[in-house]
């Protein structure tokens, strides 16, 4: 449960923020994540309000999810039709609701390698600290539904490429293959190799089936570049706790769907009561209170800064008045200091 004692962490985030000047790179911040001993656990976050809820509770990373986007905002499963304008807009609120770095799905970048280009400048100057991009043929699919497709590994070699001319400050590549149910784990790890050798920042084997395939995938990959892991409940990866997974050499472990999967239960349970009982009095434990909810929306500091803004008006209109009684226009028309 949110502690509405934090509501001042967010007075530097969002619609509030400072000068982007006055903060971290958002790509500097991340590599020095990464860059820490361990393991970061990096929630899949939908909209700005969850994005808030993981940066209050502790998370160091956010990750915005292309199949919660388009689960959320469609309400349609993740098979490519979310589009790279409406997974921006939704990326935009996220990077402006909190401080910490938001690594984005892209997806296949959305094309071919000139439509990556366009895609890393504009994510980049959305403050992103990272774009993920796969090597599935478009349109995708969910990395854990069947009937995935990939394109040829050179293809997506240009796309890396691509993106890395495009960056214009420390912008993370991830690079993520869905190769391992189509061709098969050996040719998945082959293509992460090249794309680390091509230059991506990490590297990312979607849906290994067994904790024997993350162990090879740690064992071959990590000395290469920093891994993902992507843990989703009842998909085709074993849940693995954190600590093995740190050993297998893992760096991001990613919870992609987790949040909105949850949120989705919650509101189906609450919609259910109130169909079946007409009043929520017996579930009010079960929700945000009011208190905490203007906490979480920043509602002290935006009426806050409301007051502030029209005490400066009522200010300048009494400064305004002071000068023209004292040399000005006189009240009636007539001008101060003449006869």
């Amino acid at each position: 449960m949110p502690d509405s004692r934090r509501a001042a962490d967010y007075l530097s985030t969002g619609l509030l923020a400072p000068p982007a000047g006055a903060r971290p790179k958002p790509g500097a911040a991340l590599r020095e994540i990464l860059a820490q001993p361990g393991a970061v656990v990096v929630p899949g976050v939908f909209n700005a309000l969850t994005a808030r809820l993981a940066e209050q509770v502790g998370f160091r990373v956010v990750y915005a999810t292309g199949a919660g986007i388009a689960n959320s905002l469609l309400g349609l499963a993740d098979v490519g039709l979310l589009t790279m304008k409406e997974m921006l807009d939704q990326v935009n609120y996220i990077v402006n609701a909190v401080g910490v770095p938001v690594i984005a799905d892209v997806d296949t970048g959305y094309g071919n390698a000139l439509n990556v280009y366009r895609t890393v400048r504009e994510f980049e100057k959305a403050g992103v600290a990272a774009v993920q991009i796969e090597d599935q043929v478009m349109p995708k699919r969910c990395g854990h539904f069947a009937g995935k497709q990939v394109v040829p590994r050179e293809e997506m070699i240009g796309k890396i490429k691509a993106a890395l001319d495009a960056r214009q400050d420390d912008l993370v590549i991830i690079a993520r293959t869905d190769a391992r149910e189509p061709l098969g784990l050996e040719e998945a790890i082959e293509r992460a190799e090249a794309y680390a050798e091509a230059g991506a920042d990490v590297t990312f084997v979607e849906a290994p089936r067994s904790r024997e395939e993350l162990e090879l995938i740690g064992r071959r990959l990590a000395r290469r570049a920093p891994q993902v892991v992507n843990l989703m409940e009842g998909g085709l990866t074993p849940l693995v706790e954190l600590a093995d997974l740190e050993r297998m050499g893992f760096k991001i472990v990613l919870y992609a769907n987790s949040v909105l999967r949850a949120s989705l239960k919650a509101v189906q349970d609450i919609l259910l009561h109130l169909r079946q009982r007409g009043s929520t009095t017996e579930v009010l434990h079960r929700l945000f209170t009011k208190e905490e909810r203007d906490a979480l929306t920043a509602l002290p500091r935006v009426l806050e800064l409301e007051r502030r803004y029209a005490d400066a008006a009522a200010s300048t209109v009494r400064d305004h008045a002071r000068r023209d009684q004292q040399g000005g226009i006189l009240p009636g028309g007539g001008l101060a200091g003449r006869p």
